[in-house]
């Protein structure tokens, strides 16, 4: 785990809020000059906490209007099950995130298709594919809110917190 302090975490929140900004537009906001956070922009990279830098899109205004969360309970728990189902799902972009997970279910899918026809056939493809011993899908009616940002800030130790007054 990288060691991050103040102007990191602030680094990190201003590219996670837009990772558009230019490095003097960033530098401005967390109080350093531009080479500075060029610099530390870079390590954060090198470090890989910073894996890529993207787009966030509408998935309704690309036509992926419904969302779907499956959890999977898996036949058995062996090595060989385990590889079969991450090829798998390997190959189905509809899978936008894969979690494992401790409690009743193995595996928690989150699933973007553009409606139910579509789940339907992602659906028949992944239990055609992968021995299972129970599938559940939950449909998302509406989202309430959905962030990609962290609380970096919010969430800081007081280590690397800003002594008050400042």
């Amino acid at each position: 785990m990288a060691k991050l302090d103040l102007i990191d975490r602030k680094i990190l929140t201003e590219l996670m809020n837009d990772a558009s900004l230019s490095v003097a537009v960033i530098a401005d906001r967390v109080g350093l000059t531009q080479t500075p956070c060029w610099k530390r922009i870079q390590r954060l990279e090198a470090e890989g906490v910073v894996t890529r830098r993207v787009a966030i899109v509408d998935p309704a205004q690309v036509g992926l209007g419904l969302a779907a969360f499956v959890g999977v309970e898996a036949a058995d728990h062996s090595d060989a099950w385990r590889s079969e189902f991450l090829d798998a799902i390997a190959e189905m972009p509809e899978i936008m995130e894969v979690h494992r997970m401790a409690g009743d279910i193995d595996y928690l899918l989150r699933v973007v298709v553009p409606d139910i026809s579509a789940f339907d056939r992602f659906y028949q493809r992944l239990t055609k594919r992968v021995r299972m011993k129970g599938v559940t899908s939950r449909f998302t009616m509406e989202t309430i809110r959905a962030s990609t940002v962290y609380p970096l800030i919010a969430a800081q130790p007081a280590s690397v917190r800003a002594p008050a007054g400042r």
